[in-house]
């Protein structure tokens, strides 16, 4: 039986040198009365280590320990024992439930993270300090001061030191309260800051609430560090969006003047066609589902690329040099596109999943965690930089591209087909913004509607970069992430989106080339 294995575990603590008494007066006095009563009675018999309270205390928080003629007894189906001896006995008819309210399991669970700190593992400890964080308090003070004391890690020492002075802040004695709040002072963690403000406003010593003063403006100052990387980080991975969602027009618009409106709506294409190959893997192949991601990128690459094909060869090439006509044509497009997923897909968003891989972070900080799939995401965006720079710069068709864009019809006489080009050219953009939409799918949902949010961004970052110039994509791209980010924190979203625009407004009516302006000169210039 369960219970009778706790016994003998104790029997075993005991041997190591551990207490192992605990009365049935103690198990009593933890299991009736007021909480406050309760606790106290918990920290004093959880002070000596006693190797039977494990047992007592997990039942406790399993709900089966039952008062009857003045004790404790732990049932477990048709066993019924006294909690302190062990001892065999039967359930009187008149047996009352003990009831733990929230304050109350919070204890318990602290009092059993306390028993491992002692634990040879180091992760075992790390782990009882993190569950005792939400449930120290005075009465631990001691067991944590002999867990410090103990401790050989560096790191898990500190911890424990800070875990003591969290114990202590609450202590009637004046001086433990000042080092306590002195020592609080080295903590990063956010919860400490709440801690020491809601200390500062029940004490009633001026020297205490000058020591705790000092002690939230110094956690604040280390606070506003994670704060700031947390703004920098989140304006880098928006730029990187922006980034990846304006390299296609970088090349529609930027090097071939084409001002596709459809450009979110080939983005939504890719999106759409990750959803697809997610719901592939779950259907025929769930044991690999967590790479379907892998198999989503070539092909929302090639799906967005067939589409901006067929744009191409069917409406857009009669409309080079016709900038208005190609507007109007591709906002139409835009429109079909979104109608014809909606009728396939349906009108609402629909859910891809991150793999598990690219769920959950890395903490850099305690207020500060880097989300895994925007790393990603950014690693992604630099990765389909390097690559459209190698194909624009280094290949054949890199340069057939730049040589039609300069000069088109030295380009015909030189024997390019340039009809070909630009299908090829367009394409490789449409492409682009399918990979932007597999990207994008996993940090937000996926609708009909997922172009539109970013193609007027991507119109901004590409004008503001210079057109045609992929380095000023890049610029311009991460610049505006970030500058939206600080904005947004000192003045909301709406506001920060006005003034991101007036200041590109004032910054083209400057310097209408852009951050980088295109070098030499077309023939038809």
């Amino acid at each position: 039986m369960s219970f009778l294995k706790g016994t003998f575990g104790c029997l075993l603590l005991a041997l190591a040198g551990w207490a192992c008494a605990l009365t049935p007066e103690q198990a009593l006095r933890i299991a009736e009365g007021e909480s406050d009563d309760r606790i106290a009675a918990l920290n004093a018999a959880a002070a000596t280590r006693d190797a039977a309270l494990v047992p007592y205390l997990q039942a406790l928080l399993a709900d089966e320990v039952k008062l009857a003629g003045g004790k404790a007894l732990i049932v477990r189906g048709d066993d019924v024992v006294e909690a302190a001896t062990g001892a065999k006995a039967t359930l009187p008819d008149d047996a009352e439930d003990v009831v733990n309210n929230n304050r109350m399991r919070q204890a318990l669970e602290g009092a059993l993270a306390a028993f491992n700190l002692s634990s040879p593992d180091r992760e075992v400890r790390a782990k009882a300090i993190a569950d005792m964080k939400d449930s120290v308090d005075e009465g631990l003070a001691d067991l944590l001061d002999k867990a410090a004391s103990a401790e050989t890690d560096l790191g898990l020492k500190a911890q424990l030191e800070l875990l003591k002075a969290t114990a202590l802040i609450s202590s009637p004695d004046k001086a433990k309260r000042i080092a306590a709040a002195t020592l609080l002072a080295g903590s990063a963690d956010p919860a400490t800051g709440a801690l020491l403000a809601a200390k500062l406003d029940e004490e009633a010593d001026a020297e205490v609430k000058a020591a705790i003063r000092r002690s939230i403006d110094t956690v604040q100052a280390r606070l506003a560090w994670g704060e700031r990387l947390g703004v920098l980080f989140t304006g880098i991975s928006l730029g990187s969006i922006l980034l990846l969602v304006a390299l296609g027009l970088a090349i529609t618009y930027g090097l071939m003047g084409v001002i596709n409106m459809a450009h979110g709506e080939l983005m939504m294409i890719g999106a759409y066609a990750t959803y697809v190959v997610q719901n592939l893997f779950r259907e025929y192949l769930p044991a690999a589902f967590d790479w379907y991601v892998i198999a989503a990128i070539p092909l929302s690459f090639f799906t967005a690329a067939l589409v901006g094909a067929v744009l191409e060869r069917t409406v857009i090439r009669w409309l080079y040099g016709r900038p208005l006509e190609t507007l109007l044509a591709t906002w139409g497009i835009s429109l079909i596109l979104m109608q014809l997923v909606r009728t396939i897909f349906g009108a609402q968003n629909v859910g891809v999943e991150n793999p598990s891989w690219l769920s959950g972070g890395l903490q850099v900080l305690p207020n500060l965690t880097l989300p895994y799939n925007r790393l990603a995401i950014m690693a992604f965006a630099a990765l389909v930089l390097i690559g459209v720079t190698l194909l624009i710069n280094k290949t054949r068709l890199g340069l057939f591209v730049r040589g039609v864009t300069q000069n088109r019809r030295m380009a015909a006489c030189m024997g390019v087909n340039t009809a070909r080009v630009d299908t090829y050219a367009f394409s490789l953009g449409a492409g682009i913004a399918g990979l932007a939409g597999c990207a994008l799918s996993q940090v937000g949902n996926v609708g009909p509607d997922l172009g539109q949010g970013y193609i007027v961004d991507s119109f901004m970052v590409v004008v503001l970069g210079g057109v045609g110039q992929l380095a000023g994509a890049v610029y311009a791209g991460l610049g505006l992430g970030v500058l939206n980010k600080l904005l947004e924190g000192w003045q909301g979203a709406v506001l920060a989106k006005i003034m991101v625009l007036v200041f590109i407004v004032v910054f083209i009516q400057k310097r209408p080339q852009g951050i980088f302006a295109m070098k030499g000169r077309s023939a038809e210039a």
